[in-house]
């Protein structure tokens, strides 16, 4: 079985995101990037999953400039066997990466896709649910447990009112939810085989795909800073404040 895991470089999470002054995004200049922390998951369930002899083969895809082969190469370090970039300086939108993704599985016939629920940039949460439509197959999101056997893959998804478990024949589409496993660091001996694995690019021309933005983004700006608590004398004060100040009571 060959598994197909998209994943997204983004900023790393432990940076303190930036607005440009102007306001038309976010400052990356000498901003540390790294592996979108779903897509992580992703892969190493995928890894797991070749582990227990289930997949044959693992195939990282990434969308976006050439900078992506660095994230690409962190994935093969964590066990994926091959690497595909689609090349491109457009900003990409939810929309236009499911259809980047969707041609390619046309091309690489997985039987399996683990993309993460969302990313920590944009926090769409869209892309996979949208390649599922565009595929038209079944799909489980927000995956906190995933077994696959004789060509059905039974997932237990998180909902709002707890878990949730459901079966489907394959091909079919996963995101992954933040329980689903813990990824493993990449061993030094594993980054320097990464080194010599494959890693091949295409272009959105190349799939016949136009990945023009849908929408515009008018402004970027930092949310309101918080405010500084305070202390009250007794209850009665406290119900007062909370009826005139923040009014969340009447």
């Amino acid at each position: 079985m060959k598994i197909l895991i998209p994943i997204k470089r983004v900023v790393d999470y432990n940076v303190k995101v930036r607005v440009k002054s102007d306001g038309s995004g976010v400052d990356t200049t000498n901003v540390k990037m790294s592996m979108n922390p779903f897509d992580e998951i992703a892969v190493e369930e995928a890894v797991r999953l070749k582990e227990k002899g289930v997949a044959t083969e693992i195939v990282a895809v990434s969308c976006g400039v050439a900078a992506c082969q660095e994230t690409l190469r962190t994935a093969l370090a964590l066990g994926a066997d091959r690497a595909i970039l689609i090349e491109t300086d457009v900003e990409l939108q939810p929309l236009a990466v499911a259809k980047l993704l969707a041609a390619l599985a046309a091309e690489e016939k997985p039987e399996l896709m683990i993309l993460g629920k969302q990313a920590i940039d944009d926090d769409a949460n869209q892309t996979g649910q949208m390649l599922a439509a565009l595929l038209d197959w079944p799909q489980a999101a927000f995956a906190s447990k995933v077994d696959i056997a004789a060509g059905v893959a039974t997932v237990k998804r998180e909902v709002d009112g707890g878990t949730e478990t459901v079966e489907m024949k394959l091909p079919a589409i996963v995101t992954t939810d933040l329980r689903l496993n813990e990824p493993r660091y990449a061993t030094l001996p594993n980054i320097m085989k990464a080194k010599k694995k494959p890693l091949t690019t295409t272009t959105p021309a190349a799939l016949n795909v136009d990945v023009a933005p849908r929408l515009t983004t008018l402004k970027v700006v930092e949310p309101p800073k918080r405010k500084g608590g305070g202390k009250v004398a007794d209850v009665k004060e406290l119900v007062a404040k909370l009826r005139t100040e923040a009014k969340v009571i009447t």
